[in-house]
């Protein structure tokens, strides 16, 4: 059965009622790149926030859109998000990202893919990509006949989700330590949005360490597999924000915590793997006031980037794993600061790699 992507469709332009350079210019954009194929279908966008740290990397996201102003709004989020995550870790990176509109029918996947690694290629090294939602390890074998900058690579063993998810594993724990005094995940309910890759090796890890697992996703494979390895409830995907649970874990598409969701959540913590899950910033400050501990996004799904650089520069497995581990101990360094100056966590680490970059 072949996957299920949802469309990117939640109206960005109109959430922030603003002109897409007006918006970047204010986050710190200095490039935005366009690439198209009219005999493809090929329309692609790359963003790079910042590259004061060093080139900036990010994924490549293929999925379908509803128009170009999602794809746009999308990227420029992404990217930046990328900018603040390898800040975070202090990894010697910038922050990029490139979507790539996936049409409705492809000739030749191929041919697509060749065309996203010239597009690459033109940018000079001031962008390397890696996987994201919608491409695998063969489209960045494509991509990279084309360009060497590119990360995730099959011969490399370049599959990140296994990686993004363990930090994730690692974040929950610190969270878990933080809001009830030990980091024993035995009995935690955990609730998990999107039980694809990242989804589903969280969802392993936390059943090996005796935790109680719920799970929606719009693919029923996927929420099949966990059901039957590791007995997991299953709930519709309207019904997982409600769920009576200790932790909440976004592992989808972004812009899921909002003025609704948050007025059903009965989690008093949000941990998980997906990007931009604060659909505005003042959400951040909400759901500090409800006394809901978030962990910021790029923080604790800080696992991909960090092995997909290690693969890239070809380090020792060790050094990812080092790194990986040290996500938690970032996130309760958050949490204490959060706490001490009664600021929301998202905020507290906006601060932190901002200082960082500028």
């Amino acid at each position: 059965m072949a996957s299920v992507v949802r469309t990117i469709d939640y109206n960005l332009e109109e959430q922030f009622n603003q002109d897409i350079f007006d918006y970047a210019l204010e986050r710190g954009f200095g490039e935005i790149h366009i690439k198209l194929d009219k005999q493809l279908d090929f329309r692609a966008i790359i963003a790079i926030h910042n590259t004061k740290l060093g080139p900036a990397l990010g994924g490549c996201r293929f999925v379908p859109y509803s128009n170009s102003t999602n794809a746009m709004f999308d990227v420029v989020r992404l990217a930046r998000a990328m900018s603040y995550k390898a800040a975070m870790v202090n990894l010697p990176y910038g922050g990029g990202k490139m979507v790539i509109m996936k049409p409705p029918h492809i000739e030749n996947r191929d041919a697509f893919f060749r065309v996203a690694g010239q597009f690459i290629e033109s940018l000079n090294g001031r962008y390397i990509t890696a996987l994201d939602s919608g491409t695998n390890l063969t489209d960045m074998s494509v991509i990279h006949t084309q360009t060497n900058y590119v990360s995730s690579l099959a011969e490399q063993d370049g599959e990140p989700s296994p990686y993004t998810a363990d930090g994730v594993f690692n974040g929950i724990r610190a969270c878990v330590k933080f809001k009830y005094g030990h980091s024993n995940l035995s009995g935690i309910h955990v609730a998990i949005q999107g039980v694809g890759k990242v989804g589903y090796y969280l969802a392993r890890l936390l059943h090996n360490e005796g935790a109680k697992i719920t799970v929606c996703d719009i693919d029923q494979t996927s929420v099949n597999r966990c059901v039957e390895e590791f007995a997991a409830n299953v709930v519709s995907s309207d019904d997982i924000y409600t769920v009576d649970c200790d932790v909440f874990a976004p592992c989808a598409l972004g812009a899921v915590i909002n003025d609704q969701t948050i007025a059903t959540l009965k989690a008093p913590i949000i941990a998980g793997s997906a990007n931009n899950q604060l659909t505005r910033a003042y959400h951040g400050q909400r759901l500090h006031e409800n006394g809901i501990l978030y962990a910021p996004d790029y923080v604790i799904n800080a696992g991909g980037l960090i092995y997909a650089v290690n693969r890239y520069e070809q380090a020792s497995p060790e050094l990812a794993s080092k790194r990986i581990n040290e996500i938690g101990s970032s996130l309760l360094n958050i949490f204490e600061r959060s706490k001490e100056e009664n600021l929301p966590s998202s905020g507290i680490a906006d601060t932190i790699a901002e200082e960082k970059l500028a």
